[in-house]
C-alpha cells in the first residue's frame, strides 16, 4: 500500500478533482474514537434500561419480558446503525471521530454522502469488522475501500481542498470568503459554462501579464457578482481573491 495514496473523482461538469485517501492510520483511530462514544451511549441505554426494569415490576412476567428483549435489541441494533448514518448525514460525511482525525467520507464523484451512502455503509461495517474482512479490504486495494465503500460507492478521503486535476493553485483567504459565499445561497445560480469559464481563468491566470492580470480578473469578478447579486455584500475589492472564492464555493455547494 502507498502512503498518502490518491484518487480522482469526475464531476458531471468534467471537472477533475483529486482527493488524498484517509489511509488505514487515521480510519483506525476515529472508528476507535467513534466506537468509544458509540459505547458509552450503548451503556446509558443499557441502564436506562434496567432502571425501567426495577422500577416496574410486571415488565419482568414472561411474555412481556420475551417482547421487551425483542425491542430492547431493536433499539441496540438502532443505536449501532443510528449513530453512524446520524453524523455522517448532518456531518457532511463526518463522525466525532472523522472530524477529530480531519477524514470524512464522499461519494466516488466527490459529491457528500446521503443518508442511502451511509445506511448502506452502517449496515455492512458488522461485516467488515467480522474477521477483520474491511481491514484487508482497505489495505490491498488501490483506493482502501472497505466492503460498505464498495457496495455504497464511497471513498474515505482526508479533509481539506480537494485538489484540481489541472493543479490551479488557490490562495488560502479564498476559503473562509468561499464559506460566506456559500452562506448567501446564490451560488447555485451558477452554470456549468460559467464555472468552466472560471476554471479556465484560474488556470491560464499564472501566464497573464501583470496588466492583463488586472484587466481581466476585475471584469470577469463584476460579471460573476452581477450575475450572482452580490455585487456590494462581499468584504473584499480583490477581485482574483473573490474569483477564486466563487471557485471553491460552487465546488462545495456541488458537494452538498
Amino acid at each position: 500500500m502507498k502512503f498518502l495514496n490518491r484518487v480522482k473523482a469526475k464531476t458531471p461538469e468534467s471537472v477533475e478533482l483529486e482527493f488524498i485517501l484517509a489511509g488505514i492510520g487515521n480510519r483506525t483511530q476515529a472508528l476507535i474514537i467513534d466506537y468509544v462514544i458509540w459505547g458509552l451511549a450503548l451503556l446509558f441505554v443499557l441502564l436506562a434500561w434496567a432502571f425501567l426494569f426495577s422500577q416496574v415490576p410486571w415488565l419482568r412476567t414472561d411474555p412481556i419480558r420475551q417482547w421487551l428483549t425483542a425491542i430492547q435489541i431493536l433499539i441496540l441494533f438502532s443505536v449501532y446503525i443510528g449513530y453512524f448514518v446520524l453524523f455522517e448525514t448532518w456531518w457532511r460525511g463526518q463522525t466525532p471521530g472523522k472530524r477529530y482525525v480531519k477524514i470524512r467520507v464522499i461519494r466516488d464523484d466527490g459529491r457528500n454522502v446521503g443518508i442511502q451512502q451511509s445506511i448502506i455503509r452502517s449496515l455492512l461495517r458488522p461485516i467488515d469488522d467480522l474477521f477483520f474482512l474491511g481491514l484487508i479490504s482497505i489495505l490491498f486495494t488501490s483506493q482502501e475501500k472497505r466492503l460498505g465503500d464498495w457496495v455504497a460507492g464511497t471513498i474515505s478521503i482526508q479533509e481539506g481542498q480537494a485538489v484540481s486535476a489541472n493543479k490551479i493553485a488557490i490562495s488560502p483567504a479564498a476559503t473562509d470568503l468561499a464559506e460566506r459565499l456559500i452562506a448567501t445561497g446564490r451560488i447555485a445560480s451558477l452554470t456549468p459554462d460559467e464555472f468552466a469559464t472560471i476554471r479556465k481563468y484560474l488556470y491560464r491566470y499564472p501566464n497573464l501579464t501583470p496588466a492583463a492580470k488586472i484587466q481581466v480578473s476585475d471584469r470577469l469578478a463584476q460579471q460573476l457578482l452581477t450575475r450572482l447579486e452580490l455585487t456590494d455584500r462581499l468584504p473584499t475589492t480583490d477581485a482574483h481573491l473573490t474569483i477564486e472564492a466563487i471557485f471553491l464555493a460552487y465546488q462545495q455547494q456541488f458537494r452538498s
